[in-house]
Formats: C-alpha cells, sequence, structure tokens
C-alpha cells in the first residue's frame, strides 16, 4: 500500500502486467508474451528430440491415415468444380483456353516478381553445439532423466570419435528451427497438440506429450522472455484455452504450469471469451479459424454458451496441403519431391506460399512466385513457376470435401474420463446410438474428426460435411431466443491466423445470408429435401 500511495501514475501503468504471462497453446503455434506486451511471441507448437532409434521417423505423427481414397478424390474433384462455378473459373476437366503452352512451362521466364522477400529459401538449422553446453536452454528437472540418456547413448555410439573440442548434437531444439531440421539428422520432430487436443496414441504416450509440453514452454520463458526457474515464483500466468480442450486436459496442463513451471498461481480464459473482451464486447458469435481446427461459440454477456460450441477439423494447414494438390493436379509443380509428412519445412514453405498468394475473389487468379526443393540436407533449390488456382483452397473452409485432411487417430475415450471430477455426470449415463455426437459439446474430444449434424431442424437425405457457413448457421440458431440470434447475426468475428485470408469475411457473410435465406425457405416449403437448398 506504501508503494501504490508513492508511486506515479505513468509508471503504475507501464508496470502493468509486468509478472503476468499470457500462453494460448495452439496445434500448429503458441502465443506467449508478458500482458504488458502489445503482441506476443508466436512460437511454432513443436519439439524435435535428437534419437538414437533404427529406422528413425522424422516425425512422431507418421503412423496417420493419409491416404486418399477413391470416393474421397470423386468428393474433391466434385468439390473444386463447385467451387470453380462460383468463382467463374475453368473446371478441373477443361481446357486452359487460348494457351498453346501448359501451364507448368507459361510465360514466366521474363516475370518481375512483387515481393522477393516472400520467396526466400530456408536454410538448415545447424544441430550441432559447441563445448560444453549440450542443450539449448537450461533443462529442467524432468528433462535431465531424458538427456542424460541420450549423452549416455551417445557416448557409447561415438566414445572413439567424439572429443570435448568436437561438436555435439543438441539435445531437443524447438520452435520453427525444429522444423527446419534435415531428414537425414537423428531426430524425430514431435507436436503435443493435434487437432485441438493432446497428441496421446499408442506412438506417443501421454507422458511424453506433457514432457514436450513442459520443455517447449520452458525453453520460450527462457530464451523469448528471458525469465529463469529462480524467478518464476514472482510471475502468475493466464492460460486462454481453446474451446476444443476438456476438463482432462485443462487439469494437466494447469499442473504443468504450478508444479513443473513453479509459477505461483494461474487463472483460465477461454479463446473465445478473450477474443469478444479483447475487441471491446460482451456479446458475439466468435470463429476461430487456426492451423488445424475451427471453431465456433457464441458469447453473451461475458459467457459462454456451451451448447452453440461447433468445433470443424480442418483449418490453414489442410488449406495449405490443398494449395499442393492443386498445382500438382494443374500441372503446375515443379518436378520436385514435395513430402509434406515427413519434411515439415516443406509445410513451413506451403504455409508461406498460402498466406502470400492464396485470397478468395472471382475470376482466374494466378501469381508467379518461386517454391524450392530441399533433399537431403542438400541446400534449397530454387523453381521459379506460376501457381494457378489461388483462390480455389480458401474456399475449402465451406467446401471441406475439397481438403481430405490427414486423420489422426484419436487416443480412446476412456482417456478423457476424469474420476476426480464430481462435477462430471455426461459420462454416468450411457449414450444412446441413435445420439449424435454433437449433443455432447463439452466431450468432443476423441470422437470422429468429422460432425455430420444437420443444419436445419430435420433429418438430412444423406449427411454431409459441415463447412463453415453452415457451422455458423447451426451455432448461431442454437442459441434459441430470437433477440438473441439478432445479436449474434451482427457480431460475427473471426479470429485466428487464416482470417487475414483475403476476401474470407464478403465470402462468410455472403455464405451465411445464403444459407439464412435457405432456412426460411425450407420452413415454407416443408417438402423440399435439404440437398436441393445446398446443390
Amino acid at each position: 500500500m506504501d508503494y501504490l500511495k508513492t508511486v506515479v501514475p505513468s509508471q503504475l501503468v507501464s508496470e502493468r502486467g509486468s509478472n503476468l504471462v499470457v500462453i494460448n497453446p495452439g496445434s500448429a503455434n503458441v502465443r506467449v508474451g508478458l500482458a504488458r506486451q502489445d503482441s506476443p511471441f508466436i512460437v511454432p507448437h513443436c519439439i524435435a528430440r535428437r534419437t538414437t532409434q533404427v529406422p528413425k521417423l522424422n516425425v512422431q505423427d507418421q503412423m496417420l491415415n493419409s491416404q486418399v481414397s477413391t470416393a474421397q478424390h470423386m468428393e474433391r474433384e466434385k468439390a473444386y468444380d463447385t467451387i470453380a462455378s462460383l468463382l467463374k473459373i475453368p473446371f478441373l476437366d477443361e481446357e486452359v483456353g487460348n494457351n498453346s503452352f501448359p501451364q507448368k512451362m507459361g510465360r514466366i521466364d521474363g516475370c518481375n516478381l512483387q515481393n522477393p522477400k516472400k520467396d526466400h529459401a530456408f536454410t538448415w538449422t545447424d544441430v550441432y553445439v559447441k563445448g560444453q553446453n549440450l542443450s539449448i536452454g537450461s533443462e529442467s528437472s524432468m528433462n535431465k532423466s531424458v538427456a542424460n540418456e541420450s549423452l549416455g547413448q551417445q557416448a557409447g555410439t561415438n566414445s572413439g570419435e567424439t572429443s570435448s573440442n568436437e561438436c555435439k548434437f543438441k539435445e531437443f531444439i524447438c520452435g520453427e528451427e525444429a522444423l527446419r531440421i534435415s531428414p537425414t539428422e537423428p531426430y524425430c520432430l514431435r507436436h503435443p497438440i493435434r487437432r485441438g487436443h493432446l497428441n496421446i496414441s499408442q506412438h506417443y504416450p501421454f507422458q511424453q506429450v506433457l514432457q514436450d509440453l513442459q520443455a517447449i514452454w520452458d525453453w520460450i520463458l527462457i530464451e523469448k522472455l528471458h525469465i529463469p526457474h529462480d524467478e518464476r515464483n514472482l510471475y502468475s500466468v493466464i492460460l486462454v484455452a481453446p474451446e476444443t480442450f476438456n476438463n482432462r486436459e485443462i487439469k494437466e496442463i494447469l499442473s504443468i504450469l504450478l508444479r513443473e513451471l513453479h509459477f505461483t498461481s494461474t487463472v483460465v480464459h477461454q479463446e473465445g471469451l478473450a477474443a469478444v473482451f479483447g475487441n471491446g464486447l460482451s456479446t458475439a458469435c466468435v470463429v476461430n479459424i487456426g492451423a488445424q481446427v475451427t471453431s465456433v461459440i457464441c458469447i453473451e454477456d461475458g459467457v459462454a454458451l456451451a451448447h452453440t460450441e461447433k468445433t470443424l477439423p480442418f483449418g490453414g494447414e489442410d488449406m495449405s496441403r490443398c494449395l499442393l494438390w492443386t498445382q500438382r493436379y494443374h500441372q503446375t509443380w515443379p518436378q520436385i519431391h514435395t513430402d509434406i509428412l515427413t519434411k515439415p519445412i516443406d509445410l513451413l514453405m506451403l504455409d508461406r506460399l498460402k498466406e502470400s498468394y492464396c485470397e478468395i475473389k472471382e475470376g482466374e487468379l494466378d501469381a508467379a512466385a518461386v517454391v524450392h526443393s530441399y533433399e537431403d540436407g542438400m541446400p534449397a533449390g530454387s523453381h521459379k513457376i506460376r501457381l494457378t488456382a489461388l483462390n480455389v483452397p480458401p474456399m475449402g473452409l465451406f467446401y471441406p470435401a475439397l481438403l481430405v485432411p490427414d486423420v489422426y487417430p484419436p487416443p480412446p475415450c476412456s482417456w478423457f474420463h476424469d474420476y476426480e471430477d464430481t462435477l462430471e455426470d455426461v459420462w454416468d449415463n450411457p449414450r444412446r446410438s441413435d445420439m449424435s455426437d454433437s449433443l455432447f459439446p463439452g466431450i468432443s474430444a476423441g470422437l470422429p474428426m468429422w460432425d455430420t449434424y444437420p443444419v436445419f431442424s430435420t433429418k438430412p437425405k444423406k449427411e454431409e460435411k459441415v463447412g463453415l457457413a453452415e457451422a455458423i448457421t447451426s451455432s448461431i440458431l442454437s442459441a434459441g431466443r430470437i433477440d438473441l440470434q439478432r445479436k449474434f447475426f451482427c457480431s460475427i468475428q473471426l479470429i485466428g491466423g487464416v482470417a487475414l485470408t483475403g476476401g474470407l469475411m464478403p465470402t462468410v457473410e455472403e455464405r451465411f445470408v445464403f444459407y439464412l435465406h435457405s432456412i426460411k425457405y425450407f420452413y415454407q416449403h416443408p417438402n423440399v429435401e435439404q440437398c436441393e437448398l445446398c446443390a
């Protein structure tokens, strides 16, 4: 109190939030910063650990279902043609009119790139460290056992080859540097969070997920915020949790913050609530389009309405994969080995191309760009090409059959049963076979990746994959009262990195209004099939 009486007001304002850390974990990135900072540090949410496993996995998630079936391929082509008719561009089976050259050869040699900085090549990460500094940061007590084990294995295999003056491998690497490690190096990349949930599977055990989360956050706190271990007790933390997290996941993360990272206190805020309050509102429909998950939730007077929550298992990374498929289909992609599963650096390149050139607009959208090939640790090779159909991948948010995202096998539902949560009574009621998974919004984890709830209050002729416009419509209609629905209609907020895509907001409004008119028409003509309205 004596300090508050003597402090200058301007000094008090400048110091506000200086001892408060904000952490917003996501599937692809984690945002960490002090509350007084204007913008947080955005770090890729991954870690690469040194491994001696033979044969070596480049990525811990290589056991996922990445094969596109014939039915999915046909659905993708059909979705492309539907989008082509809306954007007024040629269909897949149409020839490029009046162009005597294939698009992959097409008139690019004399073209000046608009912004060469967008097309610079990534460099491979240096995985060696000199001298006795055997790690890239101060390791926590939990990581010491892993480091010692790895060092012991290294000493056993290379005892006759290494010395104190030679280079030694770093034990782990975090952030973007982890994505740029050559496949020839003895490292395995791990993503602790996938599709909005802890990435727990038989190939990625629960304890390893928590260890990796702690190591990444500890590295960020030391390297980015410069908060050492012995000063953590002077800081508190706000956890901005995505709506996809369930009680068990939040509980485990809080244990990491308090027990392992040694913060003095912590509080949890929902991501949608933080977005609404950050924009100075109290009521809104928040649409969060992330890298791997898109979520919709309505906020009324600062309270999140759980029954309005909708989660769609696709996002910006799926758009990047669709961009690669589109270019290969049109034969504009060079003859290089681009593997987004085993070489994360290729996905990093595709994400940058998507952010730089993709937008939603009518007409053919092409752009001159430089793509790079990263082969077995060699320097990047440059290929100047013309990208085409750049307005198609963003439309996959509305026609998800175009995206065909990789399916990550979920952990068993029994893992999410928190036996210490006495308030959770959902598990006491057995789920009937005729109930939709969307009736259990609080426990969406571990359920099938595609939600197939109907947009209208009728039984659809067949279940369809739900797009962004349908999810927003369904979420707002779930709010109940007409006056509340009107408020949400007028206050839709797009957040997340993909929300910066050019032309996205007008398209959301257009498709949203289309579904509102479809609903009105449906109630006036109840005999009309739903599929006829959405065609």
